[in-house]
This record gives structure tokens, sequence and C-alpha cells, in this order.
């Protein structure tokens, strides 16, 4: 039967409205059931933390569970991938963190490409690194530290938690930028590296904030600057690199991110839910006792932000000739 033109136009028309109908009706609907959220760490770290109280909060706004899955493994690789492959429906989340946008360098082979695979949902906090020494390195402040490295050449011993982390990089920027020559001294995590700068068998480090401040707070350390382009509310008197170093700065961060080809109204959905919970200022004091800053933005801004960190870490990467461990 041959349809009249009109009629046969208004079909089409409506065929091709029928998949934005679709993907309307499903953002208007989401989530329907639990979310899985797939954080790359063990439980109990600080990345942990801070996924099971933001999952906790999309859970009250959402009115379903956002129930976190702890895939460690390869400094987050193992974690990531199996969010690549997972639906792009909004029901598989990624805790991605910096640890991306260094391995996009540090391995030379993935199974996947971050930037590519993950599409960018919503940032949430950005963490300082604090410089730190043993009170029995004299310097007191990071130009007095720069001079008395300078004076001890190849004698200074900086730990670090492994090769490619956001610390060990925080170290290797400041020696890329300041010309100073120290000893990388690496050890399977914060907790062991932090115990041999308490001991005094090494002489500086930079460690998340949440590590370390109450070994500042204690006297056993010494805090010479952070490493965020703003002070920490965690340590509002100590000065950042960057008043002494101009152009330094290195930050960990975490947010959101999901596989490819997810639907834009989904993320949306989550991009406006996630900046509303971070404007809460009960959630920004929450999150800075553990050493955070909020840190919103848009989806978009967010993909912007990912692909300058991950130019800036490459280059810090070479410049280092880290490895993976």
């Amino acid at each position: 039967m041959k349809l009249p033109r009109r009629q046969f136009l208004r079909l089409a028309v409506g065929a091709v409205a029928l998949p934005a109908v679709s993907r309307i009706a499903q953002a208007q609907s989401y989530p329907s059931r639990p979310v899985r959220w797939i954080v790359p760490y063990p439980p109990g770290g600080p990345t942990d933390i801070i996924a099971r109280l933001m999952g906790q909060w999309l859970s009250e706004r959402f009115g379903q569970p956002f129930v976190i899955e702890n895939r460690p493994g390869a400094s987050g690789n193992i974690g990531t991938e199996a969010v690549v492959h997972a639906a792009a429906d909004g029901y598989t989340l990624l805790l991605a963190g910096s640890y991306n946008t260094i391995n996009a360098t540090l391995y030379e082979k993935l199974n996947f490409s971050f930037l590519g695979e993950i599409a960018p949902v919503a940032t949430i906090i950005r963490y300082a690194n604090v410089m730190e020494v043993h009170p029995s390195v004299p310097a007191k402040t990071v130009p007095a530290f720069i001079a008395y490295a300078k004076a001890n050449s190849g004698r200074i011993n900086i730990a670090s938690p492994g090769s490619g982390t956001s610390q060990y990089l925080s170290g290797e920027l400041f020696k890329m930028m300041t010309g100073v020559n120290l000893v990388q001294v690496l050890y399977r995590g914060s907790a062991p590296a932090l115990t041999d700068l308490i001991g005094g068998q090494v002489h500086v480090m930079f460690d998340a904030v949440p590590s370390s401040v109450e070994y500042i707070r204690a006297g056993k350390l010494r805090a010479l600057a952070v490493t965020t382009a703003t002070r920490s509310e965690a340590l509002p008197e100590v000065p950042t690199v960057g008043e002494f170093v101009p152009g330094y700065e290195a930050s960990g961060w975490i947010g959101i991110g999901v596989p490819n080809n997810t639907p834009a109204e989904v993320i949306e959905k989550l991009n406006t839910e996630v900046n509303a919970i971070l404007a809460d200022p009960k959630v920004k004091a929450r999150l800075a006792d553990l050493g955070g800053m909020v840190f919103p933005s848009s989806s978009a801004a967010f993909g912007k932000f990912v692909t300058a960190e991950i130019e800036k870490w490459g280059k810090v990467v070479k410049f280092s000739g880290a490895k993976p461990d």
C-alpha cells in the first residue's frame, strides 16, 4: 500500500525523533535501579572513603543505592578497564582520579584509552600534597631547603609511596622546576615511607595532607609548603610551593567517569546532582576535614582539565624516567 507523501514524511520525522525521546525518558527516570560505582583501590583508603561518602549523598538525592565495588590493582587500571567494558547506560560509574592522567603516560601499553573511552561526568575534590621534612633538616622554608639541597647535591633522600604516584611526581616536578638533585627512595605505600621519615631514615617527602597532618601538628614532621595553587584549609598557616617556585602546582583530584557513549542527558543529571551536593556547607566542611577542597565543574570543563593533566604529567613522567612498580 502506498502512503500519501505527507503521511510518509510525518512517520519518517517521528522515527528520527524516537531515539531522542527515548534518551530523554531514560534521563528522566534515571536511576530506576541501584548504580554500581567502581573504586579502583582497596577499601579503607582516602579514595574509598570519599566514594562512600559521595555514594551515600547521591543515594539520598536519587532514592537509589549507589553501591561501592572495590576493584584494586595495577595502579587503578583494573577498575578503570572494568568500567570501559561496562554498558554505557549510567549504571556503572568510575571513581576517576589523578592516577588515570598519570597512567596515560606511565604505562607504555594499556588495553584502553582513558581519554577516549571514559566520558567525564563531574569533579568532586582536589587535595594537596604537603612538602614535609624531618625536624633534623635545618631548612624551615622552601627557599632554605632548595639552598640546602643544592649544597648537598645527591645526598638528600626523598621518600615516596611508589613510582608514578601523585606524591612521587609532585617531588619530581619540584626537582624539574628547581634543579635540585634529590634521591628518590621508593616504598610500598605512604605508611612505611612516613615511618622512615619520622624516624629520620629519609629527609623529605611529598605526601597527601590527610596522611600527614596529625604528625605535622604533633611536631614529628615540619611542613614547608603545600603543593596546590591555594593554601590548604587543614594547614592554613603553611604556604604553597608556588609562592616560592612560580608556576608550581600539583594536586590529586577525584571525580566521576562513565563508559563513553553514556547518554548525555544522564551525564548532565549526574553532574547537576554532584554539584548540588558540593554546594552544601556541611559537605564542604566534611571534605575539608579529609584534606580536600570541593572541585565543582561542568562535564565539558572536566574533560578539558583531564586533557591538560595528561599533558602536564606526561612531561614529568618523561623527565623522571618513572616506570610502573
